[in-house]
This record gives structure tokens, sequence and C-alpha cells, in this order.
């Protein structure tokens, strides 16, 4: 019994990959780290263009007749709405002598309830010193109108209280006055009705007494209001501190920077859909991944990564030049993203097949990149496409040429009967990676393979098909014929092509 793998088809992918999501945005850590550096210097400049302007505190403390201890701060928010009124601001102004629009003052101070009886008051002002004049009127005008609002209120509850006992005085004297001299002994007849009356005078008698301990009560505690509320900590200027405030904007823009690059790398990650892993490349374009390189850095570097990098390189050209040599037809390196990159491969593999046969590298490249590269000494001639046909027979050709948008599809097939794809990770689409899978095969180029530019480092997928051969998974029935002979290629495309990674259409 036979067991194998199939490859997952893009119709079967999951609309959402965490894993490519991540990889992408890390892939893009220029951008997010470019923004966080932007945002920590905007907010240092801030701090330094815009210093905060003078500002004073003060904290008044602040009695209420109404004192609960399970109060959950409602008389200190009433306390920091009032001290936010065009009246105490009107005061405030008047005391400092100040033409000032008293809307336009509110908005240069704050209250704020600290607990249910600490209120702070935040001031600015044009310097220092007026700004600890303006908090200085501020405190006094509101103890002022708060000590003012307690006794008005308490000598209102004391009059109420006054004038309900003056009532009940008057009601005693009729009661005294209908009792008169009698009593129950005196008058048996009557004694019910002179009961009842002199009960109503016991509790006429209590309730005066009631009143005038209440309004006394009301009376003794304004004193203690009026005592308990004042200015606890004098009004003085707040010192602002530059490379405090340096720091703390600094730190602030670099996270918002941070979190909006963070989230543009995202969201243009999901709308550009551009491959990074090694299984997605290979599923798109329907070839496996046979070779990485990874992009020298562009900065000095250590010698152990100078020296790795070379060895990468080496091993490269090594494996490029091994399926190069192994086939007797002519041979493309097409690029997608990495023009210069596959120059230098192609002068590298070139120069090592040079060692035992002629070669030449044939340019398709619509730039200068190959003409204009540094070649390695000892590599082959560099010819142009319309030089193609005076190379000897015997010489092998190495084609250079690109898969980009805007290409020449039917110039490919003079570059190589066959081709290596050299692509870089994330930067062609979905799509894109389908149409140069789906133009391949409409020209009968067989992809040797993938060689992977710039893969991501925590990459560990499989960049191989298990859904077919393992290098030139197109064209191969083709080469079998005529390595076999015949020399007679099938009259119908699906003898030869496997199916085309595609969402909407296969090749038929």
């Amino acid at each position: 019994m036979t067991t194998g793998k199939t490859t997952e088809t893009p119709d079967a992918a999951p609309l959402f990959d965490l894993q490519s999501l991540v990889v992408a945005v890390r892939r893009r850590r220029r951008l997010w780290c470019s923004l966080a550096l932007l945002g920590l210097l905007a907010g240092v400049a801030l701090a330094v263009l815009r210093p905060p302007p003078p500002s004073a505190v003060t904290k008044v403390l602040i009695a209420h007749e109404d004192d609960q201890p399970n109060d959950t701060g409602t008389l200190i928010r009433t306390d920091v709405e009032l001290l936010g009124t065009t009246r105490i601001a009107a005061k405030a102004l008047h005391t400092l002598k100040s033409g000032e629009n008293p809307e336009d003052f509110m908005k240069e101070y704050r209250g704020t309830g600290l607990t249910n009886n600490v209120l702070q008051i935040d001031v600015t002002g044009e310097s220092d010193a007026d700004a600890v004049a303006r908090a200085e009127a501020l405190a006094d005008t509101f103890v002022a109108d708060h000590v003012k609002r307690m006794r008005e209120a308490a000598k209102a509850e004391a009059k109420a209280l006054v004038d309900q006992r003056d009532r009940m005085r008057d009601e005693l004297a009729a009661v005294n006055k209908e009792i008169g001299d009698r009593s129950p002994e005196t008058d048996p007849t009557e004694s019910a009705s002179i009961e009842s009356l002199f009960a109503r005078r016991a509790e006429l008698n209590s309730r005066i007494a009631d009143f005038d301990q209440r309004a006394e009560e009301a009376r003794v505690g304004t004193p203690k209001v009026v005592a308990g509320t004042r200015i606890v900590d004098a009004p003085r200027a707040v010192r602002h501190s530059l490379p405090k405030s340096a720091v703390t904007n600094g730190v602030i823009g670099s996270v918002l920077g941070l979190v909006l690059g963070l989230a543009v790398a995202a969201v243009g990650a999901v709308v550009a859909g551009r491959p990074v892993l090694r299984r997605e490349i290979a599923v798109h374009l329907g070839a496996s991944v046979i070779a990485e390189l990874r992009t020298p850095p562009r900065l000095p570097t250590a010698p152990w990564r100078r020296r790795r990098a070379r060895t990468a390189r080496e091993r490269l050209t090594t494996t490029l030049t091994r399926s190069v040599r192994g086939t007797q037809e002519s041979v493309s390196l097409l690029e997608l993203g990495c023009a210069r990159t596959t120059s230098a491969i192609a002068l590298d593999v070139a120069t090592a097949l040079a060692a035992q046969e002629p070669v030449a590298v044939v340019d398709g490249l619509p730039g200068p990149q190959l003409a204009k590269g540094r070649a390695p000494q000892g590599a082959p001639t560099v010819v142009s496409g319309d030089q193609v046909a005076s190379l000897p027979q015997q010489t092998r050709r190495l084609g250079v040429g690109s898969v980009a948008p805007g290409t020449a599809w039917t110039d490919l097939r003079y570059l190589g009967d066959q081709t290596l794809l050299v692509v870089r990770a994330g930067h062609g689409s979905a799509t894109w990676l389908h149409t140069v899978a789906r133009q391949l095969a409409d020209q009968r180029i067989p992809v040797i393979g993938v060689v992977l530019v710039d893969p991501d480092p925590r990459d560990r997928s499989d960049g191989t098909l298990w859904d077919g051969l393992h290098i030139a998974l197109r064209g191969h029935s083709e080469r079998l014929a005529r390595q076999s002979g015949t020399g007679q290629p099938p009259t119908e495309r699906s003898s030869w092509a496997v199916r085309v990674p595609d969402t909407d259409q296969e090749a038929r």
C-alpha cells in the first residue's frame, strides 16, 4: 500500500493565516520601527518646541454639613462643577481686577476632587506669578462662596425652625387660654375635654423645645463648616522639567508610533496578500523551493557573519550548478523582485560552469543590473538577446530574465528551455504568482525549482510540493518523450502539463 501527501490547494487554504500575518508584519519591521522612532522624535520635539505654560496649583479643604462616611464623592463633584461656573470666575477676575472674559478664564483652570473633602485647583497664566495670583484668587473666591452658601443655608434652616416654633407657641397660648383655671378635679363633668387639652399642651411644649434645639444646632453647625473650609496647600508654581517632559512625551509618541506602525503593517499585509512562507510560495508557483539565499546586510558586519554569508552563497552556487549541469537543455534564471541578486547568482553559476565547458550569459533583464554588475574574475561573456544567434553551437547558454509585471512572456522561451525562478519572499502577490505559473505553463517552460531570496529566518514551513515530482513539475512528460528518442511532442497540453495553481481556472 502506498501512502503520500497532497499539497493543500489555494481553494482549500484558510482565509486568514495567523502565521503568515505575523511573518509579514515582522518582515516590515523597518516600517513600524521607523514610525516608532518618528513618534519618539515628535514627542521630544513637542516637549522642546511647545513647553507647558506657567501653571500653579493649590488645594482646598471643604467641609460639608451633610458629610457622610459612605459618600461616593457626590458632594466633591458638585464643588468641582460649582468651581467651573461663570459666577466664581467673574468674582475671581474682580478680585484680580482683570477685564478678561469669564468664559475665557474658565478654560485656563480646572478643579479635581482628590478625596471627598479635598479639592485641587490647577491654573495657568502668563507667568508663574500670574498663575499663583490666579490660583489664590480662585481659592479665596471659592472658599468665600462656599462659606456664604453654607451660612445662608443654615440661616434659612434656623429661620424655618424658629417660625415653626413661634406657630407652636401661638397654639400653646390658645390652649392655655382655653384651659384657664379649670382642672379635672374642679369640673368633673368636662374632665375628658380638660385632660385632652392638658395632653395637647404637653405635646406642644415638647415640640417647641425640639424646635428650639434644632434651630440652635443649625446655628452651631455653621461655625464648624466655616472653620473646616480653608486653603490647606498655599498656591505655588508648578516646576516643569524639560528632560522629564521630553522623556514622557517621547515614550508616549514611541508607543503610539509603534502601535500605528504595527496596525499599518498588519492591514497592508492582509490587503496586499503577498505570500512570505515557503509553503505558500511553492503552492502558488506550483514548484518546490530548492534553495535559499539571504540578502547580505548593507552595513558592515562581524567577520563570522560575512564568512557565513559567503559559505551560503557558495553552497547555493554549487546546488544550482549541479542542477544546470545535469540537463542538456538551456536553463534560464527568471527573477521576481531581486534583479541584482539574480544577476550575481547567474554570474557565479556561469563562472562555475565555465571551468568545464564554454558558457555565455544571455542578458534579458530590462535594467542594467547584469550589464553594469561587478562580474567575478574569470566570468564568462555577457551577451544581449540579439547576439544569441552568433554564439557557437557547443556554447551553453544561461539566460537571465524577469517575470515582473510588464514582462514580454513570449521572449522567455529564447532565454532557456527550462527555468529557475528566483523570487524574493513577500514581493509578489498571490495573484501575480498564479499569473507567472500560468504564463510559464503556456510557454511550455518547465520550472526546475524556486530559489527563495530573503526568506524569513523563523519560517519552518516546508517548501517542497509532495503531489508531484521534486523538480520540473511542468513539461516533465514532454522531456521524457524527447529523451526516449520519440521526438514527438504530445498533441494535447493535458498530456504534459500539471495543474496550474489558480483559484478560478486550470491550464488545459
